[in-house]
Parts: structure tokens; sequence; C-alpha cells
């Protein structure tokens, strides 16, 4: 009868884990645990890292309207949706929110709709005909 504890005597049994012989490590010779392997450095981390830390730029803020000075209620309404946003967790909401917080903030259709701000040119066919003389 074999006891079940004890592997076989075919097999090595490695040392205790912190053992760094030459003998432990000739017990399973591919064990990479027993070597000392040099490992190649990533620079690229590195100098991301010096980079964002002597760099001068702002975080937090959109490229795209960061030059720009912004009206009253262009700040408030940014402010309501960003609120909005952030109360109701919804990075994305769709333009049916964003109706609804403008409604909020209490704007109300007063007067008949007009040409989109800087829109394209509406189609000769769609334009209102001109008065002929």
């Amino acid at each position: 009868m074999t006891n079940t504890d004890t592997p076989p005597p075919s097999v090595p049994t490695p040392g205790p884990v912190g053992d760094r012989t030459p003998e432990a490590a000739a017990g399973f010779p591919n064990d990479r645990r027993k070597r000392n392997i040099p490992v190649a450095k990533d620079r690229r981390a590195i100098n991301a890292a010096e980079k964002r830390r002597t760099s001068e730029r702002r975080r937090l803020i959109d490229p795209t309207t960061c030059e720009r000075d912004y009206t009253d209620d262009e700040s408030e309404f940014m402010k309501a949706m960003d609120r909005y946003k952030r109360e109701n967790r919804r990075p994305f909401p769709t333009w049916s929110e964003v109706l609804e917080v403008l409604h909020s903030m209490g704007y109300r259709r007063v007067a008949e709709p007009t040409a989109l701000p800087g829109g394209k040119r509406t189609p000769a066919a769609q334009a209102e005909p001109q008065p002929t003389a």
C-alpha cells in the first residue's frame, strides 16, 4: 500500500519558496522563478509619466472649447446639463432629456422658428421663391 501524501521518488520535490540554492533549482530546470532573468524596462511609461508631471496643460478641459468666452446663458446651460448628467448618471443624455433640462430652466417657445445659425444654405428647390420685377 502506498502513501498518497508523498510524491513518487521519480518526481523531484522543490524546496521552500524562498530557497534559491542550486539544489532546489535543479529539481525543476524550467522553473523561471528559480532563475534571475533581467527584464527590459518600459521606457514609454516612464517618459509619459515624466511628460504628464512636467506639462503645464490644464486637465479636464475640452480642447475644442477652452479658448472661448461663454455668455452667461451658455454657462448656465452647461452647468445645468452637467448637474443633470451627474445626478442621473447619464453621461450621454438623449435629446429629449436635453429638452427637459431646457424646460426646467424656464425656456419656452415664444417666437416663430428662424434659420439655424451657421447652417448650410438650403437647396434652390426648397428655398423661398425670389420676387421677380
